[in-house]
């Protein structure tokens, strides 16, 4: 294990500037300063902790003589930011405990969280989500909207984590929407957590947009060390296009830049998807070194995630072409401890998660409501009808999580079976005639709208309610009367309809179109964005598109 000289001599500082010396270790002079006075010179020797140190803990023995709690609590955060990594929690329990002594929620809740934080930089996410979860309970008492965006940004990732990616989007685009106003640095980390989501819901094309969006905001920020964030999650994406020489150049050209103690992680995952994009070009050779770095990040650092998994299972593969038992022994083994520790984790955090931070949320609003009914004087009408929805709300919340893929299963299967298209679009509503417009010209707009739907015309972009009628000589009130009364629907409605109809049953027929990325798809059902189909699918299948895509491959595999 390397050590620098000025980190060795900072550990010796900081062991003989411990909790019963600091008092005799820190020149008198520097405590009668003022927390401005140590701040600024804390600030001007951040990158040299050895300089840092004496005014690290003078700051902390004024905040301590002084029992300013709010104070010793910046002393332990400014001292965590420069000790190393094995420190670092001996500085987060220390902030603990003076915010506990303040009682203020805001302390409590923002210790709670750096605390949190320190864990989840040693990859430990139960630790990390026990503290967030203590933290959201305090901040969420609070009116600090920095600290409450913070809490938020922190469970995204551990949502992220355990592959809840809608729900992660959702947060971490509130949180981008906040801190882009407010914290820059926050703001890009957020943009970058979400390329991340984006590319694993399987979104690639977005994926790619956010990462473009991240480089030009790092540019338009000033902070140059964020771009290669930006880029080591390009460089992942372009394996999931297929673009596996691009994929492994990117990661190659980013992995020397990051720094072996703190971004272990991210040099361990950009290993893998070298070794994999080498492995799909079918140079098992060249896979293998990367993965036994993927492999000796797991042993040294008990680093994994479930698609770091698939490590062992190569390598496996790999020994038996070669024949070699010992080492099928030995990878066998591996993956066993893999995947224990990825179940004893993730089966952990996945009760926990809906039970103390979904549910707290909810029973937060309802908090909220129940205040506001109060000023209101509507307490006793309306607190019922509160509490029974929310009640219900938190018990389907629960349940819905483990019913999604039964419910998604069974929807996938009626989506099959419903082969007669016509018969699915044209739902008379009840009770409901054309009296103001004349049989014939109804009749001469139905012919009209057949061969519409025969040539397959609603795949032009162009196709328009105002295009539509010009074509069909009519108006629009009368061609959206007469649409309604064929179809049931609205014109939009129908038209998004039409085009997700046609592509559920090109895609049953034709096994080169399920290949296509999402992005290709809306194309060709001449969507004019890929949200758009996104949404239009869902909206008429009850499913994602690519839960669909999925499910297909599946079952003509």
């Amino acid at each position: 294990m390397k050590c620098t000289l000025p980190v060795l001599l900072f550990l010796f500082l900081v062991k003989s500037l411990n909790a019963q010396k600091i008092s005799k270790s820190v020149p008198d002079s520097l405590v009668f300063k003022t927390y401005t006075y140590l701040d600024d010179r804390i600030y001007e020797y951040k990158n040299d902790s050895l300089k840092a140190a004496p005014y690290l803990f003078a700051y902390l023995k004024k905040a301590r003589q002084e029992k300013n709690y709010e104070e010793t609590v910046n002393a332990y955060q400014n001292i965590l930011h420069q000790s190393p990594m094995n420190l670092r929690l001996k500085y987060a329990d220390s902030m603990v405990i003076a915010a506990e002594k303040s009682k203020s929620d805001e302390l409590i809740g923002s210790a709670n969280l750096s605390k949190g934080i320190v864990y989840y930089s040693q990859k430990n996410y139960v630790k990390a989500y026990d503290y967030y979860i203590k933290a959201n309970e305090s901040i969420s008492k609070t009116e600090n909207d920095y600290l409450i965006y913070k809490t938020k940004y922190h469970i995204a990732q551990i949502k992220y984590y355990l592959g809840f990616y809608d729900e992660a989007i959702s947060l971490f685009t509130d949180c981008l929407e906040y801190f882009k106003k407010n914290q820059a640095r926050p703001y890009l980390n957020s943009l970058h957590s979400l390329s991340a989501c984006y590319n694993k819901a399987g979104d690639y094309s977005r994926c790619s947009q956010t990462n473009a969006l991240g480089l030009a905001e790092c540019e338009r920020l000033k902070i140059p060390e964020m771009e290669l964030f930006f880029k080591h999650s390009e460089g992942i994406n372009q394996f999931f296009l297929n673009n596996y020489h691009t994929s492994i150049k990117m990661l190659q050209e980013v992995i020397p830049q990051l720094n072996s103690i703190t971004e272990f992680a991210n040099i361990s995952i950009a290993n893998f998807y070298i070794g994999k994009s080498y492995w799909k070009l079918q140079l098992p050779t060249k896979a293998i070194p990367y993965f036994k770095k993927v492999e000796k990040a797991f042993i040294e650092k008990g680093y994994i995630r479930p698609d770091l998994k698939e490590v062992f299972e190569l390598m496996l593969k790999y020994y038996k072409k070669e024949n070699n038992l010992k080492s099928q022994l030995y990878y066998i083994d591996q993956l066993l401890k893999a995947d224990s520790v990825l179940t004893d984790s993730n089966t952990y955090l996945v009760g926990k998660i809906h039970k103390q931070y979904d549910t707290k949320e909810i029973l937060l609003e309802k908090e909220k409501i129940q205040q506001q009914l109060v000023k209101e004087k509507y307490y006793d009408v309306i607190l019922i009808s509160v509490v029974v929805v929310l009640f219900s709300a938190v018990i389907y919340g629960t349940y819905n999580h483990f019913e999604t893929k039964k419910r998604n299963k069974i929807k996938f299967d009626l989506l099959l079976e419903k082969n007669d298209k016509n018969s699915i679009q044209k739902q008379t509503p009840d009770k409901f005639e054309i009296t103001d417009i004349s049989q014939e010209t109804v009749q001469q707009i139905i012919r009209h709208l057949e061969k519409f739907e025969r040539d397959k015309k609603f795949l032009h972009k162009e196709a328009t309610l105002a295009t539509l009628t010009v074509r069909f000589n009519t108006n629009s009130k009368y061609l959206s009367k007469v649409i309604y009364h064929r179809s049931g629907k609205r014109f939009a409605d129908y038209i998004n309809d039409l085009k997700i109809d046609y592509l559920v049953e090109l895609l049953r027929n034709s096994s080169l179109h399920r290949n296509y990325s999402i992005g290709s798809l809306a194309e060709e059902a001449g969507f004019t964005s890929t949200p758009r189909f996104t949404n239009a699918f869902s909206s008429r299948t009850g499913i994602s598109v690519s839960y669909f895509l999925k499910e297909l491959k599946k079952e003509n595999s």
